[in-house]
Protein backbone atom coordinates (compact mmCIF):
# COMPACT_ATOMS: atom_id res chain seq x y z
CA UNK A 1 0.00 0.00 0.00
CA UNK A 2 1.04 3.34 -1.07
CA UNK A 3 1.39 5.40 2.68
CA UNK A 4 3.11 8.37 1.16
CA UNK A 5 0.05 10.34 2.70
CA UNK A 6 0.18 8.70 6.11
CA UNK A 7 2.10 11.36 7.32
CA UNK A 8 -0.46 14.16 6.29
CA UNK A 9 -3.54 12.49 7.43
CA UNK A 10 -1.65 11.83 11.00
CA UNK A 11 -1.06 15.44 11.17
CA UNK A 12 -5.23 15.90 10.33
CA UNK A 13 -6.11 13.56 13.31
CA UNK A 14 -3.82 15.09 15.43
CA UNK A 15 -4.86 18.54 15.52
CA UNK A 16 -8.75 17.89 16.25
CA UNK A 17 -10.12 19.25 19.26
CA UNK A 18 -8.44 16.73 22.09
CA UNK A 19 -5.00 15.85 22.94
CA UNK A 20 -3.00 13.98 20.73
CA UNK A 21 -4.04 9.69 20.95
CA UNK A 22 -6.92 10.39 22.94
CA UNK A 23 -9.04 8.40 21.31
CA UNK A 24 -6.95 5.59 21.38
CA UNK A 25 -7.48 2.65 18.48
CA UNK A 26 -10.11 4.53 16.69
CA UNK A 27 -7.19 7.03 15.55
CA UNK A 28 -5.45 4.35 14.38
CA UNK A 29 -9.18 2.88 12.46
CA UNK A 30 -9.59 6.64 11.02
CA UNK A 31 -5.93 6.35 9.98
CA UNK A 32 -5.79 3.26 8.29
CA UNK A 33 -9.46 4.15 6.61
CA UNK A 34 -8.28 7.16 5.60
CA UNK A 35 -5.28 5.65 4.01
CA UNK A 36 -6.69 3.29 2.43
CA UNK A 37 -9.69 5.36 0.65
CA UNK A 38 -6.74 7.92 -0.88
CA UNK A 39 -5.00 5.13 -2.61
CA UNK A 40 -4.87 6.54 -6.04
CA UNK A 41 -5.97 10.12 -5.12
CA UNK A 42 -3.84 12.78 -6.06
CA UNK A 43 -4.12 13.62 -2.56
CA UNK A 44 -5.45 12.34 1.11
CA UNK A 45 -9.36 12.09 1.33
CA UNK A 46 -11.14 15.00 3.79
CA UNK A 47 -13.37 12.74 4.99
CA UNK A 48 -13.82 8.68 5.02
CA UNK A 49 -17.26 7.33 3.55
CA UNK A 50 -18.70 3.63 4.24
CA UNK A 51 -21.29 2.99 1.90
CA UNK A 52 -23.39 -0.63 2.11
CA UNK A 53 -20.77 -2.16 4.21
CA UNK A 54 -21.80 -6.14 3.55
CA UNK A 55 -21.24 -8.80 5.42
CA UNK A 56 -20.62 -12.28 4.08
CA UNK A 57 -21.07 -15.72 5.25
CA UNK A 58 -19.39 -18.64 4.53
CA UNK A 59 -21.22 -22.18 5.23
CA UNK A 60 -19.10 -25.12 4.43
CA UNK A 61 -19.54 -28.78 5.93
CA UNK A 62 -16.48 -30.70 7.57
CA UNK A 63 -15.70 -34.23 6.95
CA UNK A 64 -13.85 -34.61 10.27
CA UNK A 65 -17.32 -32.96 12.29
CA UNK A 66 -18.56 -37.24 11.73
CA UNK A 67 -15.44 -37.77 14.77
CA UNK A 68 -17.81 -35.82 17.35
CA UNK A 69 -15.56 -32.54 18.05
CA UNK A 70 -19.09 -30.24 17.75
CA UNK A 71 -21.66 -29.88 20.26
CA UNK A 72 -24.11 -30.46 17.04
CA UNK A 73 -24.04 -32.87 14.16
CA UNK A 74 -23.21 -31.40 10.46
CA UNK A 75 -26.93 -31.23 10.15
CA UNK A 76 -27.10 -27.81 11.93
CA UNK A 77 -24.62 -26.00 9.11
CA UNK A 78 -27.66 -26.78 6.73
CA UNK A 79 -30.59 -25.69 9.42
CA UNK A 80 -28.48 -22.71 10.35
CA UNK A 81 -28.22 -21.26 6.83
CA UNK A 82 -32.11 -21.37 6.88
CA UNK A 83 -32.45 -19.63 10.09
CA UNK A 84 -29.82 -17.03 8.34
CA UNK A 85 -32.31 -17.18 5.23
CA UNK A 86 -35.14 -16.81 7.34
CA UNK A 87 -33.68 -13.46 9.14
CA UNK A 88 -33.91 -15.38 12.68
CA UNK A 89 -29.91 -15.83 13.60
CA UNK A 90 -28.02 -13.54 15.94
CA UNK A 91 -26.15 -12.27 13.02
CA UNK A 92 -29.35 -11.25 11.16
CA UNK A 93 -30.37 -8.91 14.46
CA UNK A 94 -26.43 -7.11 14.33
CA UNK A 95 -26.82 -6.88 10.68
CA UNK A 96 -30.54 -5.32 10.91
CA UNK A 97 -29.75 -2.85 13.96
CA UNK A 98 -26.10 -1.71 11.77
CA UNK A 99 -27.45 -1.42 8.38
CA UNK A 100 -25.16 -4.26 6.80
CA UNK A 101 -26.25 -5.53 3.89
CA UNK A 102 -25.99 -9.85 4.16
CA UNK A 103 -25.19 -12.78 1.89
CA UNK A 104 -24.78 -16.50 2.56
CA UNK A 105 -22.98 -18.42 0.43
CA UNK A 106 -23.27 -21.93 0.15
CA UNK A 107 -19.57 -23.23 -0.02
CA UNK A 108 -20.44 -27.09 -0.07
CA UNK A 109 -22.79 -27.84 2.98
CA UNK A 110 -23.59 -31.73 3.23
CA UNK A 111 -26.73 -30.72 0.39
CA UNK A 112 -28.05 -27.97 -1.25
CA UNK A 113 -30.62 -25.60 0.96
CA UNK A 114 -33.30 -26.52 -0.97
CA UNK A 115 -33.03 -30.01 0.26
CA UNK A 116 -34.63 -28.70 3.70
CA UNK A 117 -36.31 -25.73 2.22
CA UNK A 118 -37.29 -25.90 -1.37
CA UNK A 119 -38.13 -22.37 -1.50
CA UNK A 120 -34.84 -20.60 -0.12
CA UNK A 121 -33.36 -22.40 -3.44
CA UNK A 122 -33.71 -18.75 -5.12
CA UNK A 123 -33.52 -16.49 -2.00
CA UNK A 124 -31.79 -13.20 -2.68
CA UNK A 125 -29.62 -13.24 -0.11
CA UNK A 126 -28.48 -16.97 -0.92
CA UNK A 127 -25.11 -17.42 -2.93
CA UNK A 128 -24.23 -21.19 -4.30
CA UNK A 129 -20.83 -21.61 -4.96
CA UNK A 130 -20.73 -25.35 -3.88
CA UNK A 131 -17.09 -27.48 -3.57
CA UNK A 132 -18.99 -30.60 -3.23
CA UNK A 133 -20.92 -31.77 0.16
CA UNK A 134 -18.73 -31.16 2.54
CA UNK A 135 -14.96 -31.83 3.06
CA UNK A 136 -13.49 -35.18 3.84
CA UNK A 137 -12.66 -36.03 6.85
CA UNK A 138 -8.67 -35.11 7.52
CA UNK A 139 -7.63 -36.27 10.33
CA UNK A 140 -7.99 -39.54 7.85
CA UNK A 141 -7.30 -38.30 4.82
CA UNK A 142 -7.26 -34.61 2.57
CA UNK A 143 -9.67 -32.63 3.22
CA UNK A 144 -9.59 -31.33 -0.21
CA UNK A 145 -8.45 -31.62 -3.51
CA UNK A 146 -5.71 -29.22 -5.02
CA UNK A 147 -8.29 -28.44 -7.45
CA UNK A 148 -10.71 -27.64 -5.13
CA UNK A 149 -8.37 -25.17 -3.24
CA UNK A 150 -8.09 -23.55 -6.75
CA UNK A 151 -11.60 -23.04 -7.47
CA UNK A 152 -12.43 -21.72 -3.62
CA UNK A 153 -9.53 -19.02 -4.18
CA UNK A 154 -11.67 -18.25 -7.47
CA UNK A 155 -15.29 -18.26 -5.46
CA UNK A 156 -14.24 -16.11 -2.95
CA UNK A 157 -12.95 -13.63 -5.52
CA UNK A 158 -15.79 -13.42 -7.06
CA UNK A 159 -18.20 -12.74 -4.58
CA UNK A 160 -16.02 -10.58 -2.92
CA UNK A 161 -15.65 -8.66 -6.42
CA UNK A 162 -18.90 -8.80 -7.17
CA UNK A 163 -20.03 -6.39 -3.68
CA UNK A 164 -17.58 -4.46 -4.08
CA UNK A 165 -18.58 -3.41 -7.54
CA UNK A 166 -22.31 -3.33 -6.66
CA UNK A 167 -21.11 -0.30 -4.54
CA UNK A 168 -19.71 -1.93 -1.37
CA UNK A 169 -16.58 -0.44 0.23
CA UNK A 170 -16.15 -2.41 3.69
CA UNK A 171 -16.68 -5.93 4.04
CA UNK A 172 -16.95 -8.39 6.59
CA UNK A 173 -16.93 -12.53 6.57
CA UNK A 174 -18.28 -14.62 8.94
CA UNK A 175 -18.42 -18.65 8.80
CA UNK A 176 -21.13 -21.30 9.84
CA UNK A 177 -19.49 -25.10 9.71
CA UNK A 178 -20.16 -27.40 12.31
CA UNK A 179 -16.74 -28.70 12.81
CA UNK A 180 -14.77 -25.65 11.43
CA UNK A 181 -12.79 -24.57 14.54
CA UNK A 182 -11.17 -27.71 14.38
CA UNK A 183 -9.46 -27.23 10.39
CA UNK A 184 -8.83 -23.80 12.03
CA UNK A 185 -6.66 -24.41 14.59
CA UNK A 186 -5.13 -27.71 12.36
CA UNK A 187 -4.54 -25.02 9.90
CA UNK A 188 -2.51 -22.74 12.25
CA UNK A 189 -0.49 -24.97 13.97
CA UNK A 190 0.49 -26.21 10.45
CA UNK A 191 1.13 -22.95 8.95
CA UNK A 192 2.66 -21.30 12.35
CA UNK A 193 4.56 -24.47 13.88
CA UNK A 194 2.23 -23.42 16.96
CA UNK A 195 2.25 -26.50 19.18
CA UNK A 196 -1.65 -27.88 18.92
CA UNK A 197 -2.22 -27.33 22.71
CA UNK A 198 -2.29 -23.72 21.51
CA UNK A 199 -4.52 -23.94 19.22
CA UNK A 200 -7.48 -25.78 19.67
CA UNK A 201 -10.03 -24.85 22.04
CA UNK A 202 -13.83 -25.49 23.17
CA UNK A 203 -15.62 -24.31 20.11
CA UNK A 204 -18.71 -24.23 20.74
CA UNK A 205 -18.45 -25.66 24.04
CA UNK A 206 -17.74 -29.11 23.89
CA UNK A 207 -16.62 -31.06 27.14
CA UNK A 208 -13.32 -32.08 28.03
CA UNK A 209 -13.91 -35.80 26.13
CA UNK A 210 -14.24 -34.13 23.04
CA UNK A 211 -11.33 -31.60 23.63
CA UNK A 212 -8.84 -34.40 24.23
CA UNK A 213 -10.25 -36.10 21.12
CA UNK A 214 -10.04 -33.30 19.33
CA UNK A 215 -6.84 -32.61 19.97
CA UNK A 216 -5.61 -35.97 19.23
CA UNK A 217 -7.39 -36.06 15.53
CA UNK A 218 -6.39 -31.96 14.67
CA UNK A 219 -2.80 -33.42 15.19
CA UNK A 220 -3.60 -36.28 12.45
CA UNK A 221 -3.94 -33.64 10.40
CA UNK A 222 -1.33 -31.30 11.08
CA UNK A 223 1.59 -34.28 10.88
CA UNK A 224 0.74 -34.30 7.19
CA UNK A 225 1.61 -31.37 7.05
CA UNK A 226 4.94 -31.06 7.32
CA UNK A 227 7.13 -29.37 4.54
CA UNK A 228 3.86 -28.73 2.60
CA UNK A 229 3.39 -25.00 1.62
CA UNK A 230 0.38 -23.17 1.84
CA UNK A 231 -1.88 -24.33 -0.32
CA UNK A 232 -1.37 -28.02 -0.11
CA UNK A 233 -1.54 -27.23 3.99
CA UNK A 234 -5.15 -25.61 3.29
CA UNK A 235 -5.74 -28.73 0.97
CA UNK A 236 -4.76 -31.32 3.89
CA UNK A 237 -6.87 -29.72 6.85
CA UNK A 238 -8.93 -26.61 5.66
CA UNK A 239 -12.70 -26.24 4.58
CA UNK A 240 -14.77 -24.81 1.77
CA UNK A 241 -15.64 -21.64 3.76
CA UNK A 242 -12.24 -21.09 4.68
CA UNK A 243 -10.96 -21.68 1.85
CA UNK A 244 -13.26 -18.98 0.03
CA UNK A 245 -12.85 -16.42 2.38
CA UNK A 246 -9.06 -16.70 1.41
CA UNK A 247 -9.81 -15.91 -1.86
CA UNK A 248 -12.35 -13.03 -0.83
CA UNK A 249 -9.43 -11.42 1.41
CA UNK A 250 -6.89 -11.37 -1.85
CA UNK A 251 -9.78 -9.85 -3.67
CA UNK A 252 -10.47 -7.33 -1.58
CA UNK A 253 -7.06 -5.99 -0.87
CA UNK A 254 -6.53 -6.47 -5.09
CA UNK A 255 -9.64 -3.51 -5.23
CA UNK A 256 -8.37 -1.67 -2.54
CA UNK A 257 -11.52 -2.30 0.33
CA UNK A 258 -10.73 -2.91 3.80
CA UNK A 259 -12.42 -6.08 5.99
CA UNK A 260 -13.33 -5.71 9.12
CA UNK A 261 -12.07 -9.56 10.34
CA UNK A 262 -14.85 -11.53 12.80
CA UNK A 263 -13.13 -13.81 14.96
CA UNK A 264 -10.68 -16.90 15.15
CA UNK A 265 -12.05 -18.76 12.25
CA UNK A 266 -12.24 -15.71 10.07
CA UNK A 267 -8.98 -14.34 11.46
CA UNK A 268 -6.90 -18.08 10.60
CA UNK A 269 -8.22 -17.15 6.89
CA UNK A 270 -6.35 -13.73 7.01
CA UNK A 271 -3.70 -14.96 8.38
CA UNK A 272 -3.38 -17.71 5.19
CA UNK A 273 -4.26 -14.53 2.89
CA UNK A 274 -1.78 -12.72 4.27
CA UNK A 275 1.02 -15.64 3.74
CA UNK A 276 -0.22 -15.43 0.16
CA UNK A 277 0.12 -11.87 -0.30
CA UNK A 278 1.69 -9.68 2.74
CA UNK A 279 0.22 -6.43 1.75
CA UNK A 280 -3.58 -7.99 2.16
CA UNK A 281 -2.96 -7.60 5.68
CA UNK A 282 -3.12 -3.61 5.06
CA UNK A 283 -6.59 -3.80 4.40
CA UNK A 284 -7.93 -5.88 7.56
CA UNK A 285 -9.26 -3.92 10.62
CA UNK A 286 -9.78 -6.15 13.68
CA UNK A 287 -13.35 -6.64 14.81
CA UNK A 288 -12.71 -8.02 18.40
CA UNK A 289 -10.90 -11.07 20.24
CA UNK A 290 -12.90 -14.13 20.94
CA UNK A 291 -12.85 -16.76 23.41
CA UNK A 292 -11.49 -19.05 21.32
CA UNK A 293 -7.83 -19.95 22.57
CA UNK A 294 -6.68 -19.57 19.56
CA UNK A 295 -7.16 -16.53 18.69
CA UNK A 296 -4.99 -14.42 20.55
CA UNK A 297 -1.94 -16.24 19.05
CA UNK A 298 -3.57 -15.46 15.39
CA UNK A 299 -3.85 -11.82 16.53
CA UNK A 300 -0.50 -11.88 16.91
CA UNK A 301 0.87 -13.22 14.10
CA UNK A 302 -1.78 -10.24 12.40
CA UNK A 303 -0.08 -7.50 14.46
CA UNK A 304 -4.00 -7.06 15.04
CA UNK A 305 -5.50 -4.72 17.74
CA UNK A 306 -9.00 -6.04 18.27
CA UNK A 307 -11.50 -3.37 18.93
CA UNK A 308 -13.53 -5.78 21.42
CA UNK A 309 -13.43 -7.75 23.98
CA UNK A 310 -16.53 -9.10 25.01
CA UNK A 311 -16.52 -13.12 25.25
CA UNK A 312 -17.56 -14.05 22.19
CA UNK A 313 -17.48 -17.66 20.81
CA UNK A 314 -20.77 -17.82 17.80
CA UNK A 315 -18.83 -17.40 14.53
CA UNK A 316 -21.27 -15.77 11.82
CA UNK A 317 -19.61 -12.59 11.45
CA UNK A 318 -21.30 -11.32 15.02
CA UNK A 319 -17.98 -9.57 16.22
CA UNK A 320 -17.83 -7.85 13.30
CA UNK A 321 -21.25 -6.68 12.50
CA UNK A 322 -21.01 -5.70 16.24
CA UNK A 323 -17.66 -3.71 15.99
CA UNK A 324 -19.01 -1.90 12.67
CA UNK A 325 -20.16 1.38 14.85
CA UNK A 326 -16.63 2.34 16.14
CA UNK A 327 -15.55 2.13 12.55
CA UNK A 328 -18.58 4.91 11.38
CA UNK A 329 -17.37 6.48 14.99
CA UNK A 330 -13.61 6.61 13.59
CA UNK A 331 -15.22 8.18 9.92
CA UNK A 332 -17.34 10.56 11.83
CA UNK A 333 -14.84 11.97 14.03
CA UNK A 334 -12.54 12.17 11.31
CA UNK A 335 -14.93 13.69 8.86
CA UNK A 336 -16.53 16.20 11.36
CA UNK A 337 -14.60 16.97 14.46
CA UNK A 338 -13.20 20.73 14.55
CA UNK A 339 -9.40 21.79 14.76
CA UNK A 340 -8.22 23.39 16.90
CA UNK A 341 -7.86 26.22 14.22
CA UNK A 342 -11.23 26.13 12.94
CA UNK A 343 -12.59 26.00 16.35
CA UNK A 344 -10.53 29.06 17.88
CA UNK A 345 -9.18 26.60 20.39
CA UNK A 346 -5.06 27.37 21.69
CA UNK A 347 -3.14 25.06 23.32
Amino acid sequence: MDDSFAAEIQARIDNKTKPVGSLGLLEKVALQLALIQSQDKPQPVDSIAICKPSMLVFAGDHGVAEEGVSIAPSEVTQQMVANFLAGGAAINCFCDINGIQLKVIDCGMLAPIDVLVPEFKSHPNLVEQRLGNGTANFSKQSAMSPEQVALGLEYGAKIAEQTILSGSNLLMFGEMGIGNTSSASALLSALSSLDIDYCVGVGTGINQQQLSRKYKLVAQGVNRCRGLDTKAILAQVGGFEIVQMVGAFLEAKRLKTPVLVDGFIVSVAAYIATLLDEEAREYMLSAHRSEENGHKFVLEYLKAEPLLDLGLRLGEGTGAALALPLLKAAAQFYNKMASFESAGVTV
